[in-house]
């Protein structure tokens, strides 16, 4: 049992990481390419974060788990363009459901705060081009 939770964890993370690195260098160019209408794009982009945030609060049950989805789900709302969110959004359900499913068990919640928190240091740098920082 041990050996399965274990081996989703980790294939959560690596999928996280592929996401984030599938999505990045590409959609980064287009951000930068738009820059005409930030201002606008800033204010609604902020306004749908707050909308998305507020909605979406399915909590995992581990505080890092769910201050690390909280802030990656503010990011890509209010940060990363359109037309990258999918994949970003898509990365972001993985992890919550894994995780819930984890956390579960007294051995999958032992493990989930400190995996948290390295999915949030590598997010950290992944996302920083497009401007979040947490």
């Amino acid at each position: 049992m041990n050996i399965k939770l274990l081996s989703l964890l980790s294939l959560c993370l690596a999928l996280g990481a592929l996401m984030l690195a599938c999505g990045g260098s590409s959609d980064n160019a287009a951000n930068t390419a738009n820059t005409s209408n930030t201002a606008a794009g800033n204010k609604n982009a902020a306004a749908a974060n707050t909308a998305t945030v507020s909605t979406s609060g399915d909590k995992v049950g581990v505080a890092e788990c769910d201050d690390f989805l909280a802030k990656y789900e503010a990011c890509v709302s209010g940060k990363v363009p359109a037309a990258a969110q999918a994949a970003f959004k898509t990365s972001l359900e993985t992890w919550r459901n894994s995780w819930k499913e984890l956390a579960k068990t007294a051995q999958g919640k032992a493990g989930l705060a400190q995996a948290c928190k390295a999915a949030s240091d590598q997010a950290k740098s992944s996302l920083n081009s497009y401007g979040c920082s947490w």
